[in-house]
């Protein structure tokens, strides 16, 4: 199975990229802020070992808007390498009240903000995030996808994705626009038939939490591989993720050195038959 992906049909990719929602602050998204320049050269390393797919989002940012992640980014990487391909999100708005889901007419000054902070003048890839942490099964998207397919034509994003879906809200967006990418919870619970759609059509299936979202993952299969190869546990859980279909990307996310290095080494982990039997 290669290591390489073409997302959108065109941008070439390795399977293993970079999340940068941890980059911000220290307990995720929100959370106090951490020291800038830790993240800038996070971001740095993470393109040196051959992270060329960064995940981001106009709102990874820390208690108060202190420290963002599409700003860490610009500041870390511009001017951008030619091969780097940077995505992000957009749907969710955080106000004092807390998190809200935009409009249709919110779309434009949503991307827009994403454009600004990273620098740029076209979005590589745009998710449509919905809902919260669970799917909104039999919520339509249709008119917010419809205002980003618009922004699309306009030429201000190369490829649309969408993020916290179901194979209806796929079918939804597909007879609107192409789309690129999903990126849903590695424990959604229609996971499966999520991911068997976009492989059927050669979408990027984009797990976000792919190694537990910072709680250690607990499974003895993954130990017992993990012993095998002499790695850790969330480096098996990487490759097993990037095992399980030509199609699937992983993007761990972290602020620290020593942690992005373990997460990049798992893509020269190789999971025999054996492995991927006892893992199953």
């Amino acid at each position: 199975m290669s290591n390489r992906f073409r997302l959108g049909g065109d941008l070439d990719v390795n399977r293993l990229g970079f999340g940068a929602m941890r980059l911000p602050s220290k307990d995720g998204m929100g959370g106090p802020a951490r020291d800038p320049e830790a993240g800038r050269a996070v971001l740095r390393r993470a393109v040196e070992l051959g992270a060329d797919h960064i995940d981001t989002a106009d709102f990874y940012v820390s208690h108060g808007g202190a420290v963002r992640a599409n700003s860490l980014i610009r500041e870390a990487l511009y001017p951008y390498p030619s091969h780097l391909v940077i995505a992000t999100k957009v749907g969710p708005i955080i106000r004092p009240d807390g998190l809200h889901q935009g409009t249709p007419a919110d779309m434009r000054g949503l991307v827009e903000a994403n454009l600004t902070g990273l620098g740029v003048d076209r979005l590589d890839l745009v998710y449509l995030r919905i809902g919260a942490m669970t799917s909104p099964h039999g919520e339509s998207l249709a008119e917010r996808f419809e205002a980003l397919a618009a922004l699309r034509e306009e030429g201000l994003i190369r490829h649309l994705g969408l993020s916290n879906v179901d194979t209806g809200h796929l079918a939804e967006a597909r007879a609107i626009a192409p789309v690129a990418a999903v990126q849903n919870h590695a424990a959604q619970r229609d996971e499966a038939d999520v991911l068997a759609a976009c492989q059927e059509s050669g979408i990027a299936f984009v797990p976000f939490f792919p190694v537990g979202g910072g709680r250690e993952l607990d499974d003895e299969r993954l130990a017992k591989v993990a012993a095998r190869h002499g790695a850790t546990v969330p480096q098996i859980g990487l490759a097993r993720l990037l095992a399980s279909s030509p199609v699937a990307l992983a993007i761990p996310g972290t602020g620290s050195l020593p942690h992005l290095e373990d997460n990049m080494a798992a893509a020269a982990i190789t999971l025999t038959d054996d492995d991927l039997a006892d893992l199953s």
